[in-house]
């Protein structure tokens, strides 16, 4: 029977690693964005209620709660 020696190589990881990063990069990027754009727009929403921190922003309400309105993919 034949036998099977394995034997780590610090190459092939840091391989993984890149291959990793490359693939990964393209799919989960839009999907990221789209999830910080719904977190962002919850903070305005929650905002539309502090005229200070409107008026440090050069929001108004209105500005504000239609921004946080729109859906996360637009």
């Amino acid at each position: 029977m034949p036998t099977l020696i394995m034997r780590p190589t610090g190459r092939s990881a840091q391989l993984h690693q890149e291959n990793f990063g490359r693939e990964a990069g393209p799919r989960w990027g839009g999907w990221l964005d789209l999830w910080a754009r719904q977190r962002q727009r919850a903070a305005l929403r929650d905002l539309a209620d502090d005229p200070h921190r409107l008026n440090d922003l050069g929001l108004t309400r209105q500005q504000a709660l239609e921004e946080a309105d729109k859906p996360f993919w637009r």
